[in-house]
């Protein structure tokens, strides 16, 4: 049997997972994410947004791989292999990159921003096959980002502080979601809207491709 292992504490990641029929289990990385940038641009130069996300995916996705032994895996059975699922998202505006909002106010100046106009929600993805060689495993570490338009509506200054003080912006991403509270905020996307919520499905099925396993042989029966 193999496991998806999620290098995440996302519960969005975790749901849409879970309702494709993964169920995955779940260990949180502890990289350093402005450290793994920062090195990253010094080995590299400047980074565009896809290419952040895809750096921080890995970071978190070899972080879990490297201490599977150490890991305290809730639901992890001895006889179980597993590949492991790093992600990160990031909104670009106007060629800025914005994570998380800082603070209340922060999302509320992103969403004074946003409203009324598109910007690219960008989902990098990396997977690390753990499995034993003697059970088909690669030992493959690879990823892609997910690149998806995504259209705000023109929110008034009442929905505008209305949706920050749910407190929900200020935990994922562009100060947004698209499964939750704001939902009625996003007028369109062009892309994969599984991305936007945290992981795209279509892009992990080519990633389990590209290491010879199968959606369908993650599905928990």
């Amino acid at each position: 049997m193999t496991r998806l292992l999620l290098a995440s504490a996302s519960p969005a990641r975790r749901s849409t997972l879970a309702s494709a029929g993964l169920d995955p289990l779940v260990a949180v990385s502890g990289v350093d994410e402005d450290a793994v940038l920062a090195a990253a641009r010094e080995r590299f130069g400047a980074l565009d947004p896809a290419d952040a996300v895809l750096v921080l995916a890995q970071a978190k996705a070899e972080d879990v791989a490297r201490r599977l032994d150490e890991l305290d895996v809730a639901g992890w059975d001895d006889d179980e292999d597993v590949v492991v699922l790093g992600c990160d998202s990031m909104l670009e505006l106007d060629g800025e990159v914005l994570g998380k909002p800082r603070d209340a106010d922060d999302a509320v100046a992103r969403w004074h921003a946003m409203r009324g106009r598109s910007g690219v929600l960008h989902t990098g993805h990396w997977l690390v096959d753990e499995r034993d060689p003697e059970n088909g495993g690669t030992r493959a570490t690879l990823g892609a980002t997910a690149s998806t338009v995504v259209h705000f509506a023109d929110l008034s200054e009442d929905e505008v502080t209305a949706y920050v003080a749910t407190r929900e912006p200020l935990a994922v991403a562009g100060a947004f979601t698209i499964d939750g509270l704001g939902g009625p905020f996003v007028e369109r996307i062009e892309g994969d809207h599984h991305a936007v919520v945290g992981v795209s499905l279509p892009l992990l099925r080519h990633l389990l491709a590209d290491v010879d396993l199968t959606v369908p042989a993650l599905w928990r029966r």
